[in-house]
């Protein structure tokens, strides 16, 4: 672990600048630290804001960077407006990573920073990720997956470096919430982000609300499958007031990409993840 931590920091330093797509979580927080320890000003934090990232996440990024002196940019892109994203093709992560990494790219440019880097590590490699192919024809640099860092390792390597991250839940856009093929609207994003704020501040550690239609499919824990049952009126009563019909608890409970679930086994490459 100390070793790829060396190797990172000794990479960063070969670049010699570097803007982080920052998002404020747990990895690019923590490659954004690193870089910042390492290239000093010449490390900058780009932040995209749109409708797939809740405002919470947004506002940690910017206190982030405010304690620890860090330059960061921020613009704000209407991605339901992207041709076909709004369709929530399987492909949509390959659609808006492009369109988001250009504009990062675009930026850097402007303030003289010549490489880009995002935050995936090794634990992003198994599974459906067709965004990881829009970075790779980009041309943008995957400094954690480079050095063979784990989300465990990031994790133990951000609590020694104080990081507020280290035990931070994994987050991933709201447009993940959706199953391919239903349209994505902004008042359902709304319905899906204020749900899943509910559960935050029900102290709940890890989940997602997921999207149906009019069914709401909540993903939690297995351990807190008590705990949720001893709030489930309370729960209904606010999902239904957000606008859900039906409210189900998923018995498998909490996993990543449980909506490429539903993509077929056969004719998908593997080689990108989502």
């Amino acid at each position: 672990m100390y070793e790829k931590l060396k190797k990172l920091q000794k990479n960063l330093c070969e670049m010699g600048n570097v803007a982080v797509a920052f998002s404020g979580g747990v990895d690019s927080t923590f490659l954004l630290k690193v870089a910042h320890e390492v290239l000093g000003d010449k490390a900058i934090a780009i932040t995209a804001t749109s409708e797939f990232f809740p405002e919470r996440e947004i506002k940690e990024s910017v206190e982030f960077c405010r304690a620890e002196n860090i330059r960061q940019i921020s613009f704000s892109e209407n991605i339901l407006s992207v041709e076909n994203i709004s369709n929530n093709p399987p492909n949509r992560c390959y659609i808006c990573k492009k369109n988001l990494f250009k504009k990062i790219l675009e930026i850097a440019a402007e303030n003289k920073i010549s490489n880009v880097a995002e935050g995936s590590n090794m634990d992003d490699m198994g599974d459906y990720r067709p965004g990881l192919k829009a970075i790779d024809e980009l041309g943008i640099k995957s400094p954690l997956r480079a050095v063979n860092l784990s989300k465990g390792e990031i994790r133990a390597l951000s609590k020694e470096l104080n990081l507020p991250t280290f035990d931070k839940p994994s987050f991933a856009c709201l447009a993940s919430r959706f199953v391919y093929g239903e349209n994505i609207t902004a008042e359902k994003l709304k319905m899906v982000d204020a749900a899943e704020q509910f559960l935050s501040e029900k102290n709940f550690k890890q989940f997602r609300v997921r999207i149906h239609g009019e069914i709401a499919r909540i993903e939690i824990l297995p351990a807190e499958f008590e705990k949720i049952l001893n709030l489930r009126e309370e729960i209904i009563l606010q999902f239904k007031n957000l606008g859900f019909k039906y409210v189900t608890l998923d018995l498998q409970g909490y996993r990543v990409g449980s909506m490429n679930e539903t993509l077929p086994k056969k004719g998908i490459s593997y080689i990108f993840n989502e």
